[in-house]
């Protein structure tokens, strides 16, 4: 069974920080991709960012230059630090924990429940 579980959404006015953090545990699971993706009100989901086990990271148009993806392969955690933050950032942020279950090679993609990012303008 693999969790992933978000943490830090709220609410936020246009121009300021947050930090979203995701939590990804599964024995046996090993992960190589950990991201964000989001989905606002009416429309698709879309990427945010993605990173790999070797930093390897992957932005959105949107979200480049103001946020930041980071992870800690140690315990299987991403973060997403969101700068300079606009009313169209407003989303449900859902985390991806993609790998495979060994010693399978086929790859698997888990998702949190999401977490609400408002910004207020």
């Amino acid at each position: 069974q693999v969790q992933v579980v978000e943490s830090g959404g709220g609410l936020v006015q246009a121009g300021e920080s947050l930090r979203l953090s995701c939590a990804a545990s599964g024995r046996g699971f090993r992960f190589t991709v950990l991201g964000w993706y989001r989905q606002a009100l009416g429309n698709q989901r879309e990427l945010v960012a993605t990173i790999t086990t070797s930093g390897t990271t992957v932005y959105g148009d949107s979200v480049k230059d103001r946020f930041i993806v980071s992870r800690n392969n140690a315990d299987n955690t991403v973060s997403l630090q969101m700068n300079s933050v606009k009313p169209e950032d407003t989303a449900v942020y859902y985390c991806l924990a993609k790998g495979r279950w060994t010693p399978s090679t086929y790859e698997t993609t888990y998702w949190g429940r999401g977490t609400q990012v408002t910004v207020s303008s």
